[in-house]
C-alpha cells in the first residue's frame, strides 16, 4: 500500500532528534495501518460491533 506523502511527512516531524530506526519503522508500519483501516471504512468495508461478537462468539463455542 502507498502512503500519503504529507502524512509521511508529518509523521517524520514528529519524531525526536536523533531517532532509532525501529522506532521509524513502527511508526511507518502504524501509519500505514491506519491509512489502511480509513481507506476500509470509506469503502465500506466496516462491520457492527454485534457481528464481530456474534462472530467471536461462534468461534470460542465450536
Amino acid at each position: 500500500m502507498n502512503i500519503n506523502k504529507t502524512a509521511l511527512e508529518l509523521c517524520i516531524a514528529d519524531m525526536p532528534d536523533p531517532v532509532d530506526i525501529d522506532e521509524v519503522m513502527y511508526r511507518l508500519y502504524l501509519l500505514e495501518k491506519i491509512e489502511a483501516g480509513e481507506a476500509d471504512i470509506k469503502a465500506g468495508r466496516t462491520i457492527s460491533h454485534e457481528d464481530l461478537a456474534d462472530r467471536l462468539a461462534r468461534r470460542w463455542s465450536a
